[in-house]
């Protein structure tokens, strides 16, 4: 049987970044949450702040060391598959990349081993100083990443010259037209996938009672993000979606299912597109609330996928049903904060079990939010991998053979299989001990020297078999 290599390329580089991108969807919330932990611990000396740091550094350091790895793949295949793509835009997109290593990266290097090595090395405020660096080094990664990608959809400051895309002004390059929607969404939905994390953990050490401060605190702080974070995140979502309808109409027409372009469309809440038919079976539409959300005016015009040729159209299903798996998060997330505000007036925040059970289990939300989100975001982009100028099929690497990317593609399902149910162990495993349990260490040392003669275990089991 032969497959298609750019199909395969594809379903190769979706593996890759999905499971990628679910841990800087944990980590730069993570970093910001530390850095807050640890300038509450300057500020007030308490010791509790210290605990949840510490807790919450440990989980840190798996997940990064896992997007460390997984992400080194992703450039790598730049190559092996999409060298054509590389060719032609490798004078824009480079740089971008080079930019990241120069700011995130030497930052989260230069300031990660102090974070998790430094507590008792250095001063109180150089361990915060560090854990700022980190946290800002893991924005200055999303910055960069976001904006190459936004340029990918969004190409401004460019000229192409033999068929590569030649910069021509960075500042257009960097701060492209969709960019500062994408970032700010991104980001936030970052964050918030974070926070629920911590909700969830916090959630899940109060109801076992256990570490019952720590969880607490991890627990009110979390929930008074996430009041800020998920309406923020909505206001944030209409505004990119009112930017991908201006730069990118016929993505926004296959999120909805819109064929026909009208004014006063319908909200289709339900449907199985059509493709081939170019129609929409059992759709269940609220009146005039698509033109509402989509154009703020309640007669607003929408284009529809007919507008466009077949051969330049998104498929359809994948974008809108993502579409939806997104907001069907979102409305989830929004009614436990909603809640959570109520219980908390009400005194019964800590105690209301089912209330706890619920941020528990909510825990993948976020997770499940940005993964959808990426989906509408990439396969919305189709056909092209760069919008409207460079077709995925032609980015592909030209003596790519099926065979190849097959094998390749075997071999990243069995890595991955491999590396992250080991990660999400020891993550479950530090999660059951609690802050108290993994802040536990070795008494201190001065002048590094050990508290006992090391020998000295040595020299009495010697005398007791003599």
């Amino acid at each position: 049987m032969h497959f298609d290599p750019v199909l395969l390329s594809r379903i190769q580089f979706a593996w890759v970044i999905a499971w990628h991108i679910l841990l800087p969807a944990f980590t730069v919330g993570a970093a910001s949450f530390i850095a807050v932990l640890e300038g509450l611990a300057l500020a007030t000396g308490r010791e509790v702040y210290v605990r949840t740091s510490t807790f919450w550094i440990k989980i840190f350091a798996i997940a990064f060391g896992m997007g460390v790895v997984t992400g080194i793949i992703m450039p790598f295949q730049f190559g092996t598959n999409w060298s054509r793509y590389a060719s032609a835009a490798g004078q824009v997109l480079s740089p971008l990349f080079a930019y990241e290593g120069l700011t995130a990266f030497f930052l989260e290097a230069g300031f990660l081993g102090v974070l998790l090595f430094g507590r008792k090395l250095v001063p109180s405020w150089a361990h915060f100083f560090a854990a700022l660096m980190v946290a800002i080094g893991t924005l200055f990664s999303t910055f960069w990443i976001l904006s190459a990608n936004s340029w990918m959809q969004t190409p401004a400051g460019y000229e192409i010259v033999n068929g590569q895309f030649i910069p021509t002004d960075w500042i257009k390059v960097i701060f492209n037209p969709s960019f500062p929607y994408r970032l700010a969404h991104t980001a936030f939905a970052f964050f918030t996938t974070t926070g629920f994390v911590v909700l969830g953990v916090g959630a899940y050490l109060l109801r076992r009672n256990r570490s019952v401060q720590d969880a607490r605190i991890m627990f009110s702080m979390a929930l008074w993000a996430l009041t800020v974070l998920v309406p923020l995140q909505m206001v944030i979502g209409d505004m990119h979606g009112l930017n991908t309808r201006k730069y990118q109409p016929a993505k926004l027409a296959a999120i909805e299912a819109k064929w026909d372009t009208g004014k006063g469309v319908p909200l289709t809440l339900f449907a199985i597109p059509d493709d081939k038919a170019e129609h929409n079976k059992f759709a269940i539409e609220i009146p005039y609330l698509g033109s509402l959300i989509l154009t703020h005016d309640l007669h607003g015009e929408v284009k529809g996928l007919k507008d466009f040729p077949a051969d330049q159209r998104p498929p359809v299903a994948i974008p809108f049903f993502a579409f939806r798996a997104m907001v069907g998060c979102a409305g989830l997330m929004l009614a436990l904060v909603l809640l959570g505000g109520l219980l908390r007036w009400r005194g019964q925040l800590y105690d209301t079990r089912l209330y706890l059970l619920a941020c528990q289990c909510a825990i993948p939300l976020g997770f499940i939010a940005v993964i959808a989100g990426w989906f509408v975001t990439e396969v919305g982009r189709q056909p092209w991998t760069i919008y409207g100028l460079l077709h995925t099929a032609a980015s592909v690497s030209p003596s790519l053979t099926s065979h190849d990317v097959t094998l390749s593609l075997f071999a990243y399902v069995a890595v991955y299989l491999l590396i992250y149910p080991t990660g999400l162990i020891m993550l479950l495993r530090l999660v059951r001990k609690g802050p108290v349990e993994t802040s536990e260490s070795a008494p201190a040392i001065e002048a590094g020297l050990p508290g006992a003669p090391v020998l000295a275990p040595a020299i009495n089991v010697v005398k007791g078999n003599v």
